[in-house]
């Protein structure tokens, strides 16, 4: 690749369109918004449960009556939590939901400045910001987990890029702060960036000083405050195994049944050219160094993508959707960077300039149409999103929560798999592993004992301010689900596309 920008030098044409795209970004994602907010998945309702309780009673847990720390995304619930407060001005109360559209809009409005930065920083054309940001805005997999933290996943590493692309250590090292706060996980794309990239690496100090006074503040409170400074997802997920013969690895194949595989190959085709890109990349970098390296921090992006995917597929976890988001959003900005890099082949060259544009236009109309498409050939707006698994629609599960909150009033209920919707709407006290720290414990104590003496050490020291003599809340209810039809008193028929009818039955304990 020929050299286009130094990292730290930021090209000074195009300053309007970077300035004018973000909001055009806003607008297009409030839309697109509007269109997918029926259809969040029983994760993100554990997420805005969590909000919710945060916003209205400043406690940290899915249920009120129990503090808890299964939240992923310290973040993510943090700001919608925030988005549903500035909600009350319209209702009274909060609205997290209507607050999850406020952090969509937000993080995409970051993906298209990001995309902007990144575009005028490698003097692409500006189609490629255009098409970046659709690329991840309409992608089915980061799409379908909405509510998640998957946007703000997009936001968090782009930003990460264009930070890195302009060599702005300070900057990067805010960005890096949150990012690890959004997800601990991505602080394997942060280390990456930050040590294989030269204009970063000469000012690591700086720049993990900043990251640390950013994150570390919060690390620190949950880990005397809510008895691990990791949240209790990754014990939690890493000791669910895998879905049959589907763990992380194999886990897209897992998504090839005849109901989701269009969303799938629509979603993964642009990371796969991306991968591509990522090793021509690699083979000009080994013969002509001076040309490729200013593409930097792009590949090093690529690579991040990479080895997410290696460490997740080592965890053997689930193949849940919302894990591929890092990697698919990182290779797919590896492809559309290569596009708009095509496009300026032809500088210079007349006769090539048509070709290459072409050539350019259709590789990033490929990585945004067939996507788009399907995300509105099925119906809007949608009741569920193309990518889904859960045992029944939202609307089932919030008609049966709103009747068992009604029936069990100040009681305990045991949750059935899924939690998330059933709790959110029930408004009472329901429990699980995501709900209640007294079921975590033998998890821990268990995770402990098979682990060697590393292994141990580090779990005893996460969870050294947990109080492991806790026991699980006592219940008066439980939820009991069948696959069978059922009958009688307390018992609620539910739907879902991906598994079919589903029966659950309130039973007391």
């Amino acid at each position: 690749m020929t050299p286009v920008a130094e990292a730290g030098e930021v090209p000074r044409p195009g300053r309007g369109r970077s300035l004018l795209w973000p909001a055009a970004a806003a607008v297009v994602s409030a839309v697109v918004w509007l269109g997918v907010r029926g259809s969040l998945i029983d994760d993100s309702y554990i997420t805005l449960g969590y909000a919710r309780n945060l916003a209205e009673h400043f406690h940290w847990g899915l249920v009120g009556a129990e503090t808890a720390n299964s939240a992923t995304s310290p973040l993510n619930v943090i700001l919608l939590a925030l988005g549903g407060t500035l909600t009350r001005v319209a209702g009274g109360q909060v609205h997290p939901v209507a607050g999850a559209g406020i952090v969509f809009v937000a993080a995409m409005t970051a993906v298209g400045w990001s995309w902007a930065r990144i575009a005028r920083a490698l003097r692409l054309p500006f189609g490629t910001a255009v098409a970046g940001t659709a690329a991840v805005l309409v992608n089915p997999f980061v799409l379908s987990a909405t509510g998640l933290e998957v946007q703000l996943i997009s936001a968090a590493l782009l930003l990460l890029t264009a930070y890195a692309l302009e060599g702005r250590a300070v900057g990067f090292g805010v960005v890096a702060g949150f990012a690890v706060l959004v997800r601990l996980d991505l602080v394997i794309f942060v280390v990456l960036l930050a040590l294989g990239v030269g204009a970063l690496r000469r000012r690591l100090l700086p720049l993990v000083a900043v990251a640390l006074a950013v994150c570390l503040p919060w690390f620190v409170f949950s880990w005397f405050a809510l008895g691990s400074a990791i949240p209790d997802t990754f014990l939690i997920k890493t000791t669910q195994g895998a879905f049959g013969e589907y763990s992380y690895g194999n886990g897209p194949a897992y998504y090839l049944d005849p109901k989701r595989w269009k969303a799938t190959l629509v979603s993964f085709a642009p990371a796969v050219a991306g991968l591509l890109v990522l090793l021509a990349w690699l083979g000009r970098l080994g013969v002509r160094r001076r040309g490729a390296e200013r593409f930097g921090p792009v590949g090093v992006l690529g690579l991040g993508g990479l080895a997410y995917y290696a460490a997740y597929s080592g965890l053997g976890v689930p193949p849940y959707q919302w894990y591929y988001v890092a990697p698919i959003v990182a290779l797919t900005t590896v492809f559309v960077v290569g596009a708009g890099y095509l496009a300026t082949l032809a500088r210079g060259r007349a006769g090539l300039r048509g070709t290459a544009v072409t050539v350019a236009g259709l590789a990033a109309a490929a990585a945004v149409l067939p996507a788009g498409y399907l995300d509105v050939h099925r119906g809007v707006p949608w009741t569920t999103p193309p990518i889904f698994g859960n045992w029944s629609t939202s609307a089932d599960y919030a008609r049966v929560g709103r009747a068992v909150g009604a029936l069990v009033g100040d009681g305990t209920v045991a949750a059935p798999p899924e939690i998330g919707t059933l709790a959110y709407f029930c408004e009472c006290t329901m429990v699980d592993t995501f709900a209640d720290q007294g079921r975590v414990v033998p998890l821990v104590d268990a995770r402990i004992a098979e682990s060697g003496a590393v292994g141990g050490f580090l779990l005893r020291l996460d969870y050294h301010w947990l109080d492991r003599a806790q026991r699980p809340r006592p219940v008066d209810y439980r939820l009991q689900w069948s696959w069978t039809p059922i009958s009688g008193p307390d018992t609620w028929q539910l739907y879902s596309p991906a598994t079919g009818d589903g029966w659950v039955r309130l039973v007391r304990a």
